[in-house]
Formats: C-alpha cells, sequence, structure tokens
C-alpha cells in the first residue's frame, strides 16, 4: 500500500477515480496464456476500464515482463474534455482515472510531450530516458530518468478519428527485449478490444451528456428511450431569457450575435449546473431548467435562488468587463435576461415523433413559469419567484403582489429577492 495516495497532476487534468489495490489484485504467478485467457473471459465482464488496466500491468509483472508504468490515452466527444487517461506506476501501486481539459492541448508540457508527436505522425516513438538526446527532445524523459527508468515506448492505438495512446516504460537495467516486445504486444492487441468497448461507452455517455444533460443522458443510456415514457417529478423550474434579443439579432452580425449567446447562455447554464441544477433546453435566447426536490426540498429551492443570483452577478460583469470575443463588438451593452423560478410537477421523459424525441419535461407549471418569466418586461425585476417556489426558500424575499397569468385560472403570487448588499430589491432587468 503507497505512503502517500496523492500525485500531483497539471491544471486542466482532474483525477476522477483511484485504485491502490497493488499487486493484490493479481495472482502472484502467471503466464501469457493465463493473461490472455483473463483478457478474453473475467475482464469482458467488467464494465470499468481502471481495475482492467491495473490488473492487466499487475498480471505482467506476474509473468515476468517487466513493464513498470503505463499510461493509456483516449479521446472523447465533448466540447470541453480533450479526453481521459490512466496512468499505472509499479513504484507508488497507483492506478489514476484522470480528465483532461481541452486547454491543456495549448500547454508547452503537452506541445513536448511525446504523445503530441504520436498523434500527429501515428508512428510508435522508442527513446532511453537516460540518454541527453531524449532529454533534450522531449522534456518529460528527464523525470523518467530521475524515476529510474531505463526505456520508453509510446504506441498508437485503434480508434480512427480520436487521439488513442499507450506508454510503457520499464526500469529492467537491459530495456525490453526483443521477445518481451513481442508478449507485450500480443496482449496489448486482446486489451484494445476492452478499450474500444469502453471508449465507445464513454463517448456516448459524454456525447449524450453534452447535449440532454446527465439525467437524461443517463436515462437514455439506460435504454429509457421509449416514446412516453418518464416520471412525473416536483421540481423547482427555472425558465430564463434575455432581454432585447430581435433588436440584437437585427443589429448584430451573426458570428457577434453567436458570441454573445455563448457568453450568456456559459454564465446561465454554468450556475445553474455549478448549483446542482439540470439544463434541459437552449430555445433560441430561452433557457429551461429544474432543480429536482427530492428528499431536499429546500436544497433545491436555495440552490435555484443561488444559481440565479451567481448568474445575474456574471451578466453584470460580462457587460462591465467583456471577454475578448466581445469586446470590439458594440451595441449589446449592457446585457440583461430575466429569471423565473416556480415549482410545481413536471413530466420528465421522452416526447416527440416515434424517429426523433427529445428528453424535457412538459406540464401546467413549465407554462406557468415561463408565463412568470414574462412579467418581468412589465414588473422591472430580473428574478421573480412564485410563492409555490419561495417556500422552499429560507432567506427573506420581497412580496411584489398578485399578477394575472395568461391561461391560468386565478393570479399568482409573485416575489422576488433583496439585493444581501443593501436590502434593496434587486435590479430591473428590462
Amino acid at each position: 500500500m503507497p505512503k502517500d495516495a496523492v500525485r500531483n497532476y497539471p491544471p486542466g487534468v482532474t483525477i476522477l477515480k483511484q485504485s491502490c489495490r497493488g499487486p493484490s489484485c493479481a495472482p502472484a504467478v502467471q503466464t501469457m496464456m493465463d493473461i490472455a485467457r483473463w483478457l478474453l473471459q473475467e475482464a469482458a465482464a467488467e464494465p470499468e476500464l481502471l481495475p482492467t488496466f491495473e490488473a492487466l500491468f499487475w498480471r505482467m509483472n506476474a509473468a515476468g515482463l517487466p513493464v513498470h508504468r503505463a499510461t493509456l490515452h483516449i479521446g472523447t466527444l465533448h466540447p470541453q474534455l480533450l479526453g481521459f487517461a490512466w496512468n499505472w506506476r509499479a513504484s507508488d501501486g497507483l492506478c489514476d482515472e484522470v480528465q483532461v481539459k481541452q486547454s491543456t492541448a495549448d500547454t508547452d508540457a503537452f506541445k513536448l510531450n511525446p504523445l503530441r508527436r504520436l498523434y500527429e505522425q501515428r508512428e510508435p516513438i522508442r527513446r532511453n530516458p537516460q540518454t541527453a538526446e531524449a532529454q533534450a527532445e522531449f522534456p518529460i524523459m528527464r523525470d523518467l530518468a530521475e524515476g529510474g527508468y531505463t526505456e520508453y515506448l509510446a504506441l498508437p492505438l485503434g480508434g480512427e478519428g480520436f487521439r488513442h495512446a499507450m506508454t510503457l516504460a520499464t526500469a529492467n537495467p537491459s530495456g525490453f527485449s526483443d521477445d518481451h516486445l513481442e508478449q507485450i504486444e500480443r496482449l496489448l492487441g486482446l486489451f484494445t478490444l476492452h478499450v474500444e468497448r469502453h471508449i465507445a461507452a464513454r463517448i456516448a455517455t459524454n456525447a449524450l451528456g453534452a447535449y440532454l444533460g446527465p439525467a437524461a443522458a443517463g436515462k437514455v443510456l439506460s435504454g429509457d428511450i421509449k416514446r412516453g415514457s418518464g416520471e412525473a417529478i416536483r421540481a423547482v423550474i427555472w425558465v430564463s431569457d434575455l432581454r432585447g434579443f430581435t433588436d440584437l439579432s437585427d443589429r448584430l452580425d451573426a458570428p457577434d450575435m453567436i458570441a454573445l449567446l455563448n457568453a450568456y447562455f456559459e454564465i446561465f447554464a454554468g450556475s445553474v449546473l455549478s448549483h446542482g441544477g439540470e439544463v434541459l433546453k437552449f430555445i433560441g435566447d430561452g433557457l429551461l431548467a429544474v432543480f429536482p426536490l427530492g428528499e431536499e426540498p429546500r436544497t433545491a429551492g436555495n440552490s435555484a435562488l443561488a444559481a440565479a443570483e451567481e448568474a445575474q452577478a456574471g451578466l453584470a460583469r460580462l457587460s462591465a468587463e467583456p471577454s475578448p470575443e466581445l469586446a470590439n463588438v458594440a451595441g449589446w451593452r449592457p446585457l440583461k435576461a430575466g429569471i423565473a423560478l416556480h415549482e410545481g410537477e413536471v413530466f420528465f421523459g421522452n416526447i416527440g415523433a416515434p424517429a426523433r424525441l427529445d428528453f424535457t419535461v412538459i406540464g401546467p407549471a413549465v407554462n406557468e413559469a415561463s408565463r412568470v418569466e414574462a412579467l418581468q418586461k412589465s414588473i422591472g425585476r430580473n428574478i421573480l419567484i412564485t410563492a409555490a417556489a419561495a417556500r422552499h426558500i429560507d432567506v427573506p424575499l420581497e412580496s411584489l403582489g398578485d399578477y394575472p397569468l395568461r391561461g391560468v385560472a386565478a393570479p399568482m403570487a409573485i416575489l422576488s429577492p433583496f439585493d444581501r448588499a443593501t436590502s434593496a430589491p434587486m435590479a430591473a432587468a428590462s
């Protein structure tokens, strides 16, 4: 068991899972036939790639193959992620699964890494980290040399169209022999089948998560895809809308309008997600989200309000200090938006035509939330909260009175938060 179960990674790389089972996850003695049989049978039933990857190299060691460090890198379909990696070392007994942000591709550490050349040329790279030439070519070789490694391999894996690779290193004084490499290649051929299986599942999860949201993606991937299937849930419903969108669309060029919408949605959707909400749909300049009540309704209500206040504060900052993409765009400031929070029962499920479905929420409460959001123009507050949602919120709210809503039988009580610093009503949205 390692004394210190922590590894330091550069910015943009986050540990998702870690295993420290060490040699105990593999038999003490293995043959090549044993490992091949395991890859074709038991390993095929393993739902996670991390334990399979970890066990493979401990089994290799048990079979006398001197692999002492290994990494696996796969690309993915995600707007913010470059991919995922698995890192194993015999020296500390740890095996990590990490996710890598797109931004890391622009760092010097990546540009000077053997992986970049591997991705560009798709040719194996074999170096002795102990040599000055290798260290001058790739700075990571200095770290490998200090770790006692004597040979390093970077190998491309299948997956056309994505970046997939594996690296291996040994501390064996004579490096890898031809016999070692032949046996390793044979085993990696079988292991790649598992990698491709997990890559397909990971890409599906990430792509669906980015377009549908985690909750909806999870339901779809679990087989909940029949039209009309779903469930009734109670939730705090978020409906937001950008003020003056039609006028902005008429005045701004399409690329500038896209940049503006992306900045706005990054702030608003990011606030929802950071407070545990589920973003369901972007409709033009509108955003539909939910905070399911679950077993702690007050958590959902307080989180929804915190997200709304964070979103409005972020929008104000954007107007005061535009991002580089918007700094030279004229005529859009100040950017304002309204948010309505309502609580009620919604149907969360599959709706649409047999060949084209959407996973969303519907119900009278959704329509009522939309009607409340439309009141922003006349009331002049940028966050409106119905009495139904307010009963799940702990902070004091100002009552604005009862308002009739189109298509709703009785007037609805509307409230709005105070400015926490001044106890004054929140600023107008129009």
